[in-house]
C-alpha cells in the first residue's frame, strides 16, 4: 500500500448484505469497434443506464451520429442484458443548436459534452473559444438540456494539478452566471475546490465522482516508479483532495453521484513513453465502492450515490430493478479483459474487496 486505507468508523453498523436500486453510471467510455464489443458487457453486467461519452474518432457531433452509435452499443450487448445507453453530443464551435434541440426532443440524446480542446483523450475537436458556443448553450438552457463539462483549463502556464480550480474560477463560474438556467454536471471532480463549488451551486449544478479518484492520490501514479494504469485525466491530486471526495460521495448529498469515467485503453497504449490517460473500472466498481463506503461508515448512503442522486439530477426515474451485494471472502476479479485489439488492465484498488454482486 502507498498509504493506509481509512478504517471503518466506530459507529458503522455491521452489515453483510445490502440491496440497492440498480445503479447507473453517469460518465462512461465504451469506445467503438472491437473495444466496444468487449467493454459493453462489463458495464451492462451491473449498471442499468450510462451516460456515454462521445469522444470517438471522429466524435459524435450530430443527432444522426448519436443514433448510429447507440445502435452499435445495443448490438454489442449480450442477449438478455437490459442496459440503456444515454447518448451525448460532442460540443464543437460548429454545433448547430437546432440539431441539438431536435435530437433531445426525439429522445436520441440526454446531454451535451463540453471538452476544452486538448484537455484529454480525443478532445482535439473541443471548444477553444466559449463565446462561439453561446448560441448552443442558450438553447440548451431554454430546453433544460444538461451540459456535461470536462472541467480543466489547458493553458500551458497553468500547472496540471491546478487546472480544475482555475477552470472553475475562470470558465465555469462566469459561464453559469452568463447563462441562467443552464443545467451543468461537473464531471469527475478531483479537488476540494470542486466539492465546495458543487455544494454551493444550487439545483442546476451536479458533480460526478469516479471510483478511482476515491482510491488513489498522486502518489499512486508517481511514488516508487511511474504506474501508467493509475494515470488519468483529470490527474489524481493530493491526499487531502481524495479525502474530500470520499466525504462528499459518502455524504448522501444530492449534488454528488457516480460517474466512473471508466476509460479503457489497450495495454500497449498505456505502457509507452507517452501513455494514454484513463482507468478502466467498470468490472469491479461496485465492489470497490461498497468497500469504501463501509470504511467511511456510510453503507446506508451508497444507494444515494450510485442509484438515486444521478437520476434525480437528470430528471429520470430511479431504476425499478434491484441488485444485492454480499460481504464475504475476498472477491477475485480478472486482472485484464481481452479484446480483439489487445488486453485492457482492470483497475487495481490495492486493497482486498470483500463485497460481491450476487
Amino acid at each position: 500500500m502507498l498509504w493506509p486505507v481509512p478504517r471503518a468508523r466506530a459507529n458503522a453498523r455491521a452489515m453483510h448484505r445490502i440491496t440497492l436500486r440498480r445503479p447507473d453510471d453517469w460518465h462512461l467510455h465504451l469506445r467503438d469497434g472491437a473495444m466496444l464489443r468487449a467493454m459493453a458487457p462489463e458495464s451492462a453486467r451491473h449498471f442499468g443506464r450510462a451516460i456515454i461519452m462521445p469522444n470517438l474518432v471522429p466524435p459524435v457531433v450530430t443527432g444522426a451520429e448519436a443514433r448510429a452509435y447507440r445502435d452499435r452499443i445495443l448490438a454489442a450487448l449480450p442477449e438478455g442484458h437490459a442496459f440503456t445507453p444515454l447518448m451525448t453530443l460532442y460540443l464543437t464551435e460548429a454545433t448547430d443548436p437546432q440539431d441539438v434541440i431536435a435530437a433531445h426532443q426525439a429522445g436520441l440524446i440526454t446531454a451535451v459534452k463540453l471538452y476544452p480542446a486538448g484537455a484529454t483523450t480525443n478532445s482535439a475537436s473541443g471548444v477553444r473559444d466559449i463565446d462561439k458556443v453561446r448560441g448552443v448553450l442558450d438553447a440548451m438552457a431554454e430546453a433544460a438540456i444538461p451540459l456535461c463539462v470536462h472541467g480543466e483549463v489547458v493553458d500551458a502556464d497553468v500547472d496540471i494539478f491546478d487546472r480544475e480550480a482555475v477552470f472553475i474560477d475562470t470558465v465555469l463560474d462566469p459561464l453559469r452566471r452568463d447563462t441562467p438556467g443552464l443545467r451543468v454536471v461537473m464531471e469527475h471532480i478531483t479537488t476540494r475546490r470542486g466539492v465546495d463549488y458543487a455544494r454551493s451551486g444550487g439545483p442546476d449544478l451536479g458533480a460526478t465522482i469516479t471510483t478511482h479518484h476515491l482510491v488513489i492520490n498522486r502518489n499512486a501514479i508517481l511514488a516508487g516508479g511511474i504506474k501508467p494504469h493509475y494515470y488519468c485525466l483529470p490527474v489524481a491530486k493530493r491526499e487531502e483532495h481524495r479525502l474530500a471526495l470520499r466525504a462528499a460521495a459518502a455524504s448522501g448529498e444530492a449534488c454528488f453521484f457516480l460517474g466512473t469515467d471508466s476509460a479503457p485503453h489497450v495495454d500497449p497504449l498505456k505502457e509507452q513513453a507517452c501513455g494514454c490517460a484513463g482507468c478502466f473500472t467498470a468490472t469491479n466498481t461496485l465492489s470497490i465502492l461498497a468497500e469504501i463506503f463501509e470504511q467511511e461508515g456510510a453503507l446506508d448512503k451508497l444507494e444515494a450515490f450510485v442509484s438515486l442522486n444521478g437520476p434525480a439530477f437528470y430528471r429520470l426515474p430511479a431504476s425499478a430493478d434491484v441488485i444485492t451485494l454480499e460481504k464475504g471472502d475476498p472477491v477475485a476479479y480478472p486482472a485484464k479483459i481481452d479484446t480483439e485489439d489487445g488486453p485492457v488492465t482492470v483497475f487495481d484498488p490495492m486493497m482486498p474487496l470483500h463485497w460481491r454482486v450476487l
